[in-house]
């Protein structure tokens, strides 16, 4: 290819320009970028200072054709300010119609005085205005006028609307207040017509508030419409009444409709009269005020416009000589701003190259002009921080992911753990029955083995009488046969007791080792249960009523009903009566429709906490961390209502006021034998506070 020489030329003025470009930019960014911008402002306030300048000295060339023009404005001035005083004064007439109060008068007053003083002072003293002042108090004074007729008739509308429209509607309001009373039933037939007479009374009280605070022609109508609706109604409603007093209250009501309806209209009336007196008396009035005042008007800007043309003449030759410095101060202002913001953009493209470069990814790519000595020198290295922190950011992510893996093996090993620990609360509290129901046990045992011991002992003494040659009396005889029945007796009583209790035991235990489904009697499960909890009930002073009705039978896990009374009753014992303190638990049954059973467990004793409550089925929770509780008893209990028998549970509490766990469960279980394993299911309850 071969160049052209005029190219070639191009090409290198091109280069030259570049360089030289680059060069004086970096010659500028030796200085900070807050003494760039000042020079910007420097060269503008000299512009300022060289035209004030020129003003200045044509400004004496001006100051006569101001004169004219600052008279014209000051007559011009005075018609403004009595424009606006009248059209004010207008406007406070308007709310004093619709909104009368002692406040508004007061500000009228007033104005009034304003707008007179404004004709009798400054428009009297002004030679422009001086001979049309007699014209603007004439129409003045007629616009002043109209005020107290018109308040005269405000007065008379607000007495109308106060004693022909509220007063009616106040002993409509109280007559349907009597009807409703009178009337027992809400299925009486009556009801209907007096829903709708009361709704269009309702109506009609807002509608005619409506029209008398804004004049609504729409809300008048609707006032009239429902005035009909309460009139064709009260017939309806006088032949559906079931009593006198309902007769007597609708007759009464019919009449006060009726004074109601009379009512408005009047207000109609004297509202329209006010609208005519307001539009012929203040408006008109006003209008005229505004016309003589826009006359004088005209009159005054003819003679502006006149002063204003020397004005003019005068200032477009300074005008002329401030255009042609402010362009040279311009050029020069425009050159200095575009190399001062070279100096800043092309670094700042740099930063936001390097920026768009991080942020895809590319961190191995270096921030340009951190060497720089300016402010975007410093941004730049701030980037570069950035980037390196990207970088080690990077590095720490990675790490991060495989501590993840790490922690997510941990997890699967804490909830192996986790289900351990609720298998052995399980099993604590059975043994915990074992260890009791022992105690229970041993005593019966004792007391027999006693006994039996007595006995054996007895027994040989009186061989050893009898084989010995002596006589035997009748009384050691009777003595021995007395000792053997009492001995018997109680043999038989202590040892019926152990098998009572071993027997309550054997279901009990059974019943919760095999999780089998059966049909079994809650009454006598309740028994069972409560018989192996009596050596905890001899423990503390706790007294325990149960009202169970009998025929209640459940298809079923009698072991987990087990389960879940026992959890419940220890629960209480050891948080509802801390530190042996006495009280008292009731449980009861009732049926709940044809399907389900509900189940009450109730005490007496401290209570829960807000707080509490919304922890105590969660797992692990407890407050007795430090002697020895897992936090697990309610949580099983929870998921054995919900998951196993399918029932739900609630929870009420307030504290010093007793606990109360409520349990809906169906006759026949909805859960699988082996549906719990303690971890399947967060609690969601309901709890209340009352």
């Amino acid at each position: 290819m071969v160049t052209s020489p005029h190219n070639g030329v191009s090409d290198g003025q091109d280069e030259l320009a570049a360089r030289g470009r680059t060069g004086i930019v970096a010659a500028v960014r030796a200085i900070p970028i807050r003494w760039r911008i000042l020079s910007i402002a420097a060269l503008n306030s000299a512009v300022v200072l060289v035209l004030a300048g020129l003003i200045w000295s044509g400004s004496r060339v001006l100051s006569s054709a101001w004169d004219d023009v600052r008279q014209v404005r000051q007559s011009d001035q005075v018609l403004a300010l009595l424009e606006s005083e009248t059209g004010r004064l207008q406007n406070l007439i308007h709310r004093y119609i619709n909104q009368p109060s002692p406040e508004l008068f007061a500000e009228i007053l007033l104005l009034r005085e304003a707008v007179l003083g404004t004709l009798n002072t400054r428009a009297s003293t002004d030679p422009m205005l001086s001979g049309s002042v007699a014209e603007l108090e004439r129409v003045t004074e007629r616009f002043l006028s109209g005020f107290g007729e018109l308040r005269t008739l405000q007065t008379t509308i607000a007495k109308t609307y106060e004693e022909q429209v509220l007063g009616p509607a106040k002993d409509m309001a109280g007559l349907y207040s009597i009807i409703e009373g009178a009337t027992g039933q809400r299925d009486a037939l009556i009801w209907p017509a007096l829903g709708k007479s009361r709704e269009a009374f309702t109506a009609m009280l807002v509608a005619a508030n409506a029209y008398y605070l804004s004049l609504a022609s729409a809300a008048a109508e609707e006032a009239r419409r429902n005035t009909e609706t309460i009139e064709r109604t009260i017939p309806v409603m006088t032949d559906l009444a079931d009593n006198d007093l309902q007769r007597i209250a609708l007759q009464r009501l019919k009449g006060r409709s009726v004074a109601l309806r009379q009512g408005l209209a009047k207000l109609s009336e004297q509202l329209s009269s006010r609208t005519d007196l307001l539009r012929n008396s203040i408006d008109a009035s006003q209008a005229d005020t505004i016309a003589a005042i826009d006359g004088l008007s005209v009159k005054m800007r003819q003679r502006e416009q006149s002063a204003q043309a020397t004005f003019d003449r005068t200032l477009t030759a300074i005008s002329r000589n401030v255009m042609v410095i402010a362009a040279a101060f311009l050029g020069l202002i425009i050159t200095a701003g575009i190399i001062i913001a070279l100096s800043i953009r092309l670094p700042l493209q740099q930063i936001m190259t390097s920026m768009r470069a991080i942020t895809s990814g590319d961190y191995d790519r270096k921030v340009q002009g951190t060497a720089a000595t300016d402010e975007v020198g410093a941004m730049a290295r701030a980037v570069e921080v950035f980037r390196e922190n990207a970088v080690a950011k990077r590095e720490a992510e990675n790490e991060l992911r495989a501590s993840k893996e790490k922690a997510e093996s941990a997890l699967l090993e804490l909830n192996a753990a986790q289900q351990n620990l609720i298998d052995a609360e399980r099993l604590a509290a059975l043994g915990g029955l074992v260890a009791g129901v022992a105690h229970e046990v041993n005593n019966p045992i004792g007391i027999s083995l006693t006994v039996a011991s007595s006995f054996a002992r007895r027994s040989e003494m009186f061989e050893a009488e009898l084989r010995s040659n002596a006589p035997l009396r009748r009384s050691q005889l009777e003595e021995f046969v007395k000792t053997s029945r009492d001995a018997a007796q109680q043999l038989v009583a202590n040892l019926h007791r152990a098998g009572e209790l071993i027997q309550s035991f054997k279901q009990v235990a059974v019943d919760r080792s095999h999780a089998e489904r059966r049909q079994f009697s809650l009454s006598e499960a309740t028994d069972q249960i409560i018989a192996s909890l009596r050596p905890v009930l001899k423990k503390a002073p706790i007294t325990l009523t149960v009202d169970v009705p009998d025929g209640l039978m459940i298809d079923g896990y009698p072991g987990s009903y087990g389960q879940i009374l026992t959890n419940l009753f220890l629960n209480a014992a050891n948080h509802a009566f801390p530190d042996g303190k006495p009280g008292a638990i009731a449980i009861t049954a009732k049926p709940r429709g044809t399907d389900d059973i509900e189940i009450s467990f109730s005490d007496n004793g401290a209570g829960m906490s807000p707080d509490v409550q919304r922890q105590a089925f969660d797992p692990f929770f407890t407050t007795r961390r430090n002697e020895g509780g897992t936090g697990l008893g309610l949580h099983i209990v929870y998921n054995l209502v919900t998951q196993q028998l399918g029932g739900r549970m609630m929870l009420e509490s307030r504290l010093g006021q007793g606990t109360t766990f409520r349990i809906i469960m169906p006759r026949a279980a909805t859960g699988a034998a082996g549906s719990f394993d303690g971890t399947t299911q967060w609690p969601t309850r309901t709890m209340s506070s009352t």
